[in-house]
C-alpha cells in the first residue's frame, strides 16, 4: 500500500491541525520538587503536519515519551516543561488538548471482565458529547469495531476468561486505539503502539494508524525498533538522541543525512536499526557514542531540513498573528456538553456492578466462605445456649463470631481495593472522564450488595443453628448490627487502601490498630477497668459499639436465667450480664448512631486521602 501523500492530498490536508513547538525545554525534578535533578529534552523545535503519521523514534532514555507527554500536555508530576507549543501557530495549553486530542497510552489498562462492545460503550457515553443520541453512538461504535477488525469480537471478554475467549495482545491494542478513536480527534499520540506486538500484529495496528492520519488527522507516536516495512511507512520521522533532535524529515532524508556525515546504511540492513544504533549512546560513554550522536546533532540544526522546519514555524507564526490582527480566529472551538453528572455515576456504577457479579474474588466466593463458615461455626453451638451460665458464656461466644467474622475479612479484604485499580483511576481522571468523588462514590455503591447479602446470609444461618433469642424482633436487629459493623469495616479498609500505596505496608499499620480495637471490644477486658490513656478509644471502637448492642438484643428484659452450676458468682438477671462488661441497655440506638458516624467519618477520609493521591499524580 502506498501511505506516502502527493501534492494534491497535501494541499487537502493543508486546512487540518497542525502541530508545532519551539525552545521546548524539560527537566525532572528532584523527590521534593524544589531543584532540577535532569534535563530530559534540550531547546527542541518540530511540527507535525496534518494528514501524516509522524515517528518519534530513539534508544531508551532518548526522551521520546517525555517529549510527548509534554506536546499532549500529560507530563507527569514532578516534571516542568518550558517552552512553547501552538496549534495551528496559536499557543496551545491543557484544556484545549484535553478536549480535541487523544492519548494511547503504552500500557493497556481494562476492566478485564467486561467485553469489547461494554467497554467501548462505557468510554463513549464518558467521552462524548452529552447530546449525542444513543443511536448514533451504537452506529459510530460499530463502525468504528468494523474499522479495526473487533466487530466479530464484540461480546468477547477483554480479559480473565475462563473459558478462554479472551482478547490477544494486538486485539487489546486495537481496542486501546479504537477508544481513542471515540471522539475523533483532531490531534492522536500514541506511546509506543506496537509494544508486545509481534511484526504481523504490529504492521495491521501501523495501517489503522496510518488510515486515520489520512482523513486530515494528526498522528504523532513514539516507536521502538521498528520493522523497515513499518518505518518506510511512516511519513516523517524524529529521532532524538540524548534529548536533542538529531533529525526530523522523511525516512529518505534521514539516511542521506546520515549518509552525509559518514554513515552510510549498508545494504538489506533495517535502516531504522542501523540510524538508532548510530545515535546509541553507551552508558559510561566510553566508546565515545555520546561525542558521536552530538556531532550529528549540531549537524541538523544546519541541515536543509532544519531549516525547512524554522521556515514553517515562521510562517505558521505569522499566519496567526495576522488572524489576531484582523480579528480572525483559526482555532473553531466546537462546542461540547458533557454527560450529566449522574449520568457519570450511573455508568461508573454500572461498570462498577459488572466488575462484582463476574469476578468471583469480589463476591461469589465471598458469599460460599460465609456460608461455609457460618454453618461450621453455627453446628459447633448447636443446643449449648440455654438460659444457664454455661449459656452465657456460648451466648457470648457467638456474638464474638458474629462480630469478628464481619469485620476482620471484609476489613483486610478491601486493602487491595484502592492499590489495584488506582492507575486506571488516575489515566481516567487525568483524560476528564469524571471526578474522583464519583468514582469513589460509584465504588462504593457497587459494593453495598454484597456487604448487604454476606450479613445477612451469615447471621441468619449462626443465629438459627446456635439457637440464639427466639423473637423476629430479635433477629432482626442483629442483622441490622452486623450490616453496620461490616460496612463500617469496609469503610475502614478503604480509608487504610486509600492512605497508602501498598497492601503490605497498609497491612502493616491496620493489624496494629484492630489488636487495640478487638482488646477493648468488651468480652477480654472490662471497660471501667481500662486505664486512663486508651479509655478514649471505647467511644470510636465499632467492634465494642457492634458488640454491646448483639450483647443488649440478647439480654435485654431476661430475668429467669437459672444457676444450677456450683460456680459463683451467678448471674440471674440479663441486667446482670450486661453490667458484667459494663454495658447499659439503653446504649442500643447510640451504637448505633456512633458505627453510622465512624462510618461516614471513614469514608470521607478516604476520599480525602484519594484525591490528594490523584491531585497529586
Amino acid at each position: 500500500m502506498d501511505v506516502k501523500l502527493n501534492v494534491s492530498q497535501r494541499r487537502m490536508y493543508q486546512e487540518g491541525t497542525m502541530l508545532s513547538w519551539q525552545n521546548l525545554s524539560i527537566y525532572a525534578m528532584d523527590q521534593n520538587r524544589r531543584t532540577i535533578s535532569k534535563q530530559l529534552i534540550n531547546n527542541v523545535r518540530g511540527v507535525v503536519r496534518p494528514g501524516e503519521l509522524t515517528a518519534i523514534l530513539g534508544s531508551s532514555g532518548a526522551g521520546k515519551s517525555s517529549l510527548m507527554t509534554a506536546l499532549a500536555f500529560r507530563a507527569e508530576s514532578g516534571v516542568v516543561v518550558h517552552g512553547d507549543v501552538r496549534i495551528n501557530g496559536i499557543p496551545a495549553d491543557s484544556s484545549y488538548m484535553r478536549r480535541h486530542s487523544g492519548f494511547m497510552h503504552q500500557e493497556d489498562m481494562f476492566i478485564e471482565t467486561m467485553t469489547v462492545l461494554e467497554h467501548i460503550w462505557f468510554m463513549a457515553r464518558m467521552k462524548l458529547d452529552g447530546r449525542i443520541h444513543s443511536s448514533d453512538i451504537r452506529l459510530r461504535i460499530n463502525r468504528l469495531l468494523r474499522d479495526v477488525g473487533l466487530i466479530d469480537r464484540s461480546d468477547t471478554r477483554i480479559g480473565d476468561g475462563d473459558n478462554g475467549k479472551i482478547l490477544s495482545g494486538g486485539e487489546k491494542k486495537r481496542l486501546a486505539f479504537a477508544t481513542e478513536l471515540l471522539t475523533d480527534p483532531e490531534i492522536l499520540f500514541l506511546d509506543e503502539p506496537t509494544t508486545g506486538l509481534d511484526a504481523h500484529s504490529a504492521s495491521i495496528l501501523v495501517s489503522h494508524m496510518i488510515s486515520f492520519a489520512l482523513r486530515n488527522h494528526t498522528v504523532l507516536c513514539t516507536i521502538h525498533q521498528p520493522s523497515s516495512t513499518i518505518f518506510d511507512s511512516f511519513h516523517r520521522i524524529i529521532f532524538l538522541a540524548d534529548g536533542r533532535v538529531a533529525f526530523a524529515g522523511t525516512s529518505t532524508q534521514a539516511i542521506q543525512f546520515f549518509s552525509s556525515q559518514g554513515y552510510e546504511c549498508p545494504c538489506n540492513y533495517n535502516p531504522a536499526d542501523f540510524l538508532m544504533a548510530t545515535l546509541a549512546i553507551a552508558p559510561s560513554g566510553s566508546d565515545g557514542s555520546g561525542k558521536i550522536a552530538q556531532k550529528i546533532c549540531d549537524a541538523f540544526l544546519t541541515s536543509e531540513a532544519c531549516n525547512e522546519i524554522d521556515v514553517i514555524l515562521q510562517r505558521e507564526f505569522d499566519t496567526a498573528c495576522l488572524q489576531r490582527h484582523t480579528g480572525e480566529n483559526s482555532r473553531e472551538t466546537r462546542a461540547f456538553v458533557e454527560l450529566r453528572c449522574w449520568l457519570r455515576l450511573y455508568w461508573l456504577i454500572y461498570r462498577g456492578f459488572l466488575q462484582v457479579l463476574r469476578d468471583p474474588s469480589v463476591q461469589l466466593i465471598r458469599i460460599l466462605q460465609k456460608v461455609s463458615i457460618a454453618t461450621t461455626a453455627g453446628l459447633c453451638f448447636v443446643g449449648v445456649v440455654h438460659l444457664d451460665q454455661l449459656g452465657i458464656q456460648a451466648v457470648d461466644g457467638v456474638i464474638y463470631l458474629l462480630v469478628c467474622e464481619n469485620a476482620f475479612f471484609p476489613m483486610y479484604t478491601t486493602l487491595a481495593l484502592i492499590p489495584q485499580e488506582l492507575p486506571l483511576l488516575l489515566r481516567e481522571y487525568k483524560a476528564g472522564m469524571y471526578s474522583v468523588h464519583l468514582y469513589y462514590l460509584a465504588r462504593m455503591i457497587s459494593l453495598i450488595p454484597g456487604l448487604l447479602m454476606e450479613p445477612i446470609i451469615f447471621t441468619v444461618i449462626m443465629y438459627w443453628l446456635a439457637g440464639l433469642r427466639p423473637a423476629m424482633d430479635a433477629l432482626s436487629l442483629t442483622i441490622l448490627v452486623v450490616i453496620f459493623t461490616i460496612n463500617v469495616s469496609t469503610a475502614c479498609g478503604c480509608f487504610f487502601s486509600a492512605v497508602y500505596q501498598s497492601v503490605p505496608l497498609a497491612m502493616a499499620y491496620l493489624v496494629p490498630f484492630d489488636y487495640i480495637l478487638m482488646i477493648t471490644m468488651g468480652p477480654f477486658i472490662k471497660l471501667s477497668s481500662l486505664p486512663v490513656y486508651i479509655q478514649w478509644i471505647r467511644y470510636f471502637s465499632w467492634l465494642l459499639h457492634s458488640t454491646e448492642a448483639l450483647t443488649i438484643i440478647q439480654w435485654k428484659g431476661v430475668h429467669n436465667i437459672s444457676c444450677e452450676t456450683t460456680e459463683l458468682p451467678c448471674l440471674t438477671e440479663g441486667a446482670e450480664v450486661l453490667d458484667r462488661y459494663d454495658f447499659n441497655e439503653r446504649n442500643f440506638w447510640p451504637n448505633i448512631i456512633l458505627m453510622a458516624i465512624i462510618y461516614a467519618v471513614f469514608h470521607l477520609l478516604a476520599y480525602v486521602f484519594l484525591w490528594r493521591r490523584c491531585k497529586s499524580k
